[in-house]
């Protein structure tokens, strides 16, 4: 390994910046750069209304795997949301609620309901809760990670610590704009250019950010309606899935079909201040990518296509990545690649 390595991370949404943060904190002594052309409130991530709670699609190329990405994650927020950086950093704890009136199975997770503190059934009176009709639920205690804080936060602690931080985009791996030891790809749906992978595709969401300061409960339903509290009073309402689509305009169908299914769970929020509609395209793919590769002589470790779950999995993925990057720094990777 190079006494001082020289390492670029492409991409600066939360894979990108937890990949080069926990890189920093594993080499003391090495050049990061991140590269990318979009950042904080512009990326996809900061969209994402940020839950602990993966989909029960989410796979890695395991299943050993995908279950080490979502526990290291657990651990990952737990430690920051014990520490006194928690509110800057975006972190919050609260409980969840999720509920259906036509499949049991839709409100269990077996991902995460033995790593939470709570994952039980829910009782007649709290079926209740969201009006008429509900006959299964569970409730849950998780964290919501905001990433309008946890970005900003991320890119304040990687400059401090000596990182560089470059606007542009890189078009091919060789198109960097200097020899880099290593390379993490983390550029999420530009990867499906980036790499020519024709199995990432955009999953398009569109959300609802309102002013809601008395819900501090997050509730799912069927139909992808979700209502996910967040700081400073704003919540997050949801949501759609739509699978190979580019549109990043709002769609006023989509937008009322979201407010009619949310305001159906909590009548409430038909009073709620509309502070903004946003659309992001999550990089959806397969099982997700984390790998090494040696492309035309440039060591790179891939992780992306994290689709819905990228801000919640990213540590562990990132944890993942950066062993692999060491193992390819130290040339113990070549018969991987």
């Amino acid at each position: 390994m190079a006494d001082t390595p020289n390492i670029a991370v492409l991409g600066a949404g939360v894979v990108g910046m937890t990949v080069a943060k926990l890189l920093q904190d594993e080499l003391r002594h090495c050049n990061i750069t991140i590269i990318a052309d979009s950042f904080k409130d512009d990326t996809t991530s900061a969209v994402a209304a940020g839950i602990f709670r993966p989909g029960t699609s989410f796979m890695g190329p395991t299943d050993k795997a995908t279950k080490k990405w979502i526990n290291n994650s657990w651990y990952y927020w737990q430690e920051i949301l014990k520490s006194s950086e928690a509110p800057q950093a975006g972190l919050m704890a609260f409980s969840s609620y999720i509920f259906s009136k036509t499949h049991y199975n839709v409100t269990r997770n077996h991902l995460i309901e033995d790593l939470v503190p709570i994952y039980r059934a829910v009782d007649k009176n709290e079926l209740a809760l969201c009006g008429d009709g509900w006959k299964y639920g569970s409730y849950f205690s998780t964290v919501k990670i905001g990433c309008e804080r946890y970005l900003p936060w991320m890119e304040r602690k990687f400059i401090e610590k000596g990182g560089k931080i470059v606007v542009g985009k890189i078009e091919s791996f060789a198109s960097l704009p200097e020899k880099y030891d290593l390379v993490f790809n983390c550029t999420g749906i530009g990867a499906k250019f980036l790499c020519n992978d024709h199995s990432l595709v955009p999953m398009r969401g569109q959300v609802i950010k309102v002013r809601a300061p008395w819900l501090k409960t997050a509730f799912y339903g069927d139909y992808d309606t979700y209502i996910i509290p967040g700081f400073d009073g704003i919540a997050t309402l949801g949501g759609v899935r739509q699978y190979d689509s580019y549109n990043l305009n709002v769609c006023k169908y989509d937008a009322a079909a979201i407010m009619e299914r949310c305001c159906d769970m909590l009548p409430a929020l038909k009073k709620a201040e509309i502070v903004a509609h946003k659309v992001g395209l999550r990089p959806h793919r397969v099982p997700v990518r984390v790998e090494p590769e040696l492309i035309n002589g440039v060591k790179v470790v891939h992780c992306y296509g994290h689709g819905g779950y990228g801000v919640m999995c990213s540590p562990g993925t990132a944890m993942d990545a950066i062993s692999m990057g060491l193992d390819l720094l130290k040339g113990n990777a070549k018969n991987k690649l």
